[in-house]
């Protein structure tokens, strides 16, 4: 496992369609809302986590997922990019940890704002 520094930071790059392979991770009640690229991943955003894909090694075929539960977000900030920004942000204060999201200009920071809030409050 990474050490905890290394895995508390991503980027969201755009929105893309969510993949058809996430369906197998689901519960029962759980729907994806959304999907952001990242590097070499994807992270979909359900109606009750965040859930990161972290393909691992040359091939990519060894895949991570990491989940973070709405009910263990206590407490999360955002922040639009400025003009000089290449990146908004999305901090998310856990149980678990502090988690940062670093977000494209592509990315809608009030969308995603909203959607978090939509299942933590």
């Amino acid at each position: 496992m990474a050490e905890m520094n290394t895995i508390m930071a991503w980027t969201f790059h755009e929105e893309v369609p969510v993949p058809e392979d996430v369906q197998q991770l689901l519960v029962d009640g759980e729907y994806a809302e959304t999907a952001y690229k990242t590097i070499r991943d994807v992270a979909v955003i359900t109606n009750k986590r965040l859930m990161i894909a972290d393909r691992q090694g040359i091939t990519g075929k060894k895949t991570e997922v990491y989940t973070i539960p709405f009910k263990s977000i206590v407490m999360y900030s955002t922040e639009n990019a400025g003009r000089l920004d290449f990146n908004a942000e999305l901090e998310l204060w856990t149980r678990a940890g502090h988690f940062k999201l670093n977000l494209n200009k592509k990315v809608d920071i009030r969308r995603l704002d909203k959607l978090i809030a939509k299942y933590i409050l």
